[in-house]
């Protein structure tokens, strides 16, 4: 197998393919030729090709729809198999099933670029109150999109990200000047991604565990969220450490859960990314941690692969395996050495990135560790990058205040700590992102939002 490297207009300037593909998603008639592009002028020569032979054999009209474009960005009213019911099977083959998987593959994999990462902006109504009430500043739609346009409109910031998570009210927010948030991200080339779960609840008969909610009518939501733009999804699992926590039936659930929020996604065109997150909460120790992520994430893929998962079209979002929150610190080597030692047993190659969540860590801390782990010699077939809330924002919002007239300084901030972040992603972060409150803890106990 070999990989070309090809540039797809509009919503994904670099997508990824092997030959692997054309021969199980293709008719072996088909009759598609590609070659290895390593230069600009010939991946731009190459996807030319790619896209006129495509045209020929009738992959533009029959199975994208109208506009032809391969990325699947505007779907077609036509009854093809491509939206029939706005359902999607990975187990057929032809042309429209080939260019399906496509756009998972090629979307997941542009999401996990190095030098790129996410930013995690989608904080409920309630959470993102309690962020702005920090700064004493009220909650409602107007300041809430003010922050969010702050962020996503920094000079030079989106270059350093793949993609955004969005929650609801944002997908449909614009700017003050009324563009639309989902276009201010497409035309930066990133992704825009959307929240999907509706939050935990007890799960009964343990000791305080939860399940994750929000199944229910969720292949309509996504088929919206689709057409929104929103071309990736978010489903968060919480687990915690205790004296005899994670229970195997919480282990179980929350896989289950990831597993089957997956495929409806994929069968509406979202790349799922899987978020089994194991709070830091706790005086444990990183032996602990790296047990439970080890359970927790080994049961995840085993749900993955029995609820049919095309996993190349998958991100995972897990923990760094660190001490609990109450307990002796580490170094960052250590914290990278466990971490990439845990996904080494536990996590498939198809899976091409890993988005980390910071987990409470400050701004500076996940950002340190991050670095540590793309600098560990060790196996590492995906890439390791970041999907930081928290981490991207606490010395933003000091910055800002609320006041019109600390705008352009709040700016500068999380341009510095999407710099940073970047930076870590290829192991060269030298610790220039620290401003006000990058040092500081964002723990919160038994977090949600």
């Amino acid at each position: 197998m070999f990989i070309v490297q090809s540039l797809i207009p509009h919503a994904k300037p670099c997508s990824y393919v092997s030959t692997e593909m054309f021969a199980n998603g293709l008719p072996a008639n088909f009759g598609l030729t590609v070659k290895i592009a390593t230069t600009l002028k010939t991946i731009i020569k190459a996807t030319k090709k790619l896209e006129t032979q495509l045209r020929e054999k009738g992959l533009e009209s029959t199975a994208v729809g109208d506009k032809g474009k391969l990325d699947g960005s505007s779907r077609s009213n036509k009854k093809s198999i491509f939206s029939k019911s706005g359902s999607k099977k990975f187990s057929g083959e032809g042309e429209a099933k080939w260019c399906e998987k496509y756009e998972l593959i090629a979307n997941a994999t542009y999401i996990g670029t190095p030098g790129k990462g996410i930013l995690a902006a989608d904080e409920s109504t309630g959470t993102i109150g309690k962020r702005l009430s920090s700064i004493n500043v009220e909650n409602n739609e107007s300041n809430r999109r003010a922050l969010r346009e702050l962020l996503f409109c920094t000079p030079g910031a989106l270059q350093y990200l793949s993609g955004v998570i969005l929650f609801e009210e944002t997908l449909y927010q614009k700017t003050a000047a009324g563009k639309p948030f989902v276009d201010v991200m497409k035309e930066a080339n990133v992704l825009p991604g959307i929240k999907v779960d509706k939050g935990t609840v007890e799960l009964a008969g343990t000791d305080g565990e939860t399940t994750t909610q929000g199944l229910d009518g969720l292949a309509q939501r996504c088929a919206q969220y689709y057409a929104a733009g929103a071309r990736f999804a978010k489903w968060r699992a919480v687990l915690k450490i205790g004296p005899n926590e994670p229970s195997q039936l919480a282990i179980n659930e929350n896989a289950n859960g990831l597993a089957r929020y997956a495929i409806i996604c994929q069968e509406n065109g979202l790349v799922p990314i899987v978020e089994p997150e194991i709070l830091v909460d706790g005086s444990h120790d990183i032996n602990k941690c790296a047990d439970v992520t080890e359970r927790v994430l080994a049961a995840c893929y085993k749900a993955l692969n029995d609820h049919h998962v095309l996993l190349e079209g998958t991100l995972l979002k897990p923990n760094m395996v660190t001490p609990g929150s109450d307990a002796k610190k580490v170094a960052p080597e250590v914290v990278a050495e466990y971490t990439v030692r845990a996904l080494q047993r536990t996590m498939p190659p198809a899976v091409p990135a890993v988005v980390f969540l910071s987990g409470g860590q400050s701004e500076e801390q996940a950002t340190v560790h991050l670095n540590a782990m793309n600098q560990f010699k060790g196996k590492k077939p995906w890439t390791l990058t970041f999907s930081f809330g928290r981490a991207l924002q606490q010395s933003t919002l000091k910055a800002w205040g609320g006041k019109e007239e600390n705008v352009k300084k709040a700016q500068e901030a999380f341009l510095a700590r999407c710099k940073g972040n970047s930076e870590a992603t290829l192991g060269k972060y030298q610790g220039s992102a620290a401003f006000e409150g990058a040092s500081e803890s964002l723990h919160v106990k038994d977090y949600k939002y």
